[in-house]
């Protein structure tokens, strides 16, 4: 996927960003992202997944409330 010297690719800092929410990053991966990643990458990536899991929340939330009966 990616040279050995190389800084990880977006899509790596996406899964990798993902991956740490969910709390099952590898520590292969681990070690790659605190030896070769940019720390304002990762934080910008886990803002990103931040917001986008907090709106799938807040439109889940209003769907069930919209076809809730009572």
């Amino acid at each position: 996927m990616s040279k050995n010297n190389s800084n990880p690719s977006f899509l790596q800092v996406a899964f990798s960003a993902i991956a740490a929410a969910f709390g099952v990053q590898s520590s292969k991966n681990q070690a790659r992202d605190f030896e070769k990643g940019k720390i304002t990458h990762y934080v910008v990536a886990g803002l990103v997944v931040t917001v986008v899991f907090i709106s799938l929340v807040v439109v889940a939330v209003k769907f069930a409330l919209a076809n809730a009966t009572g």
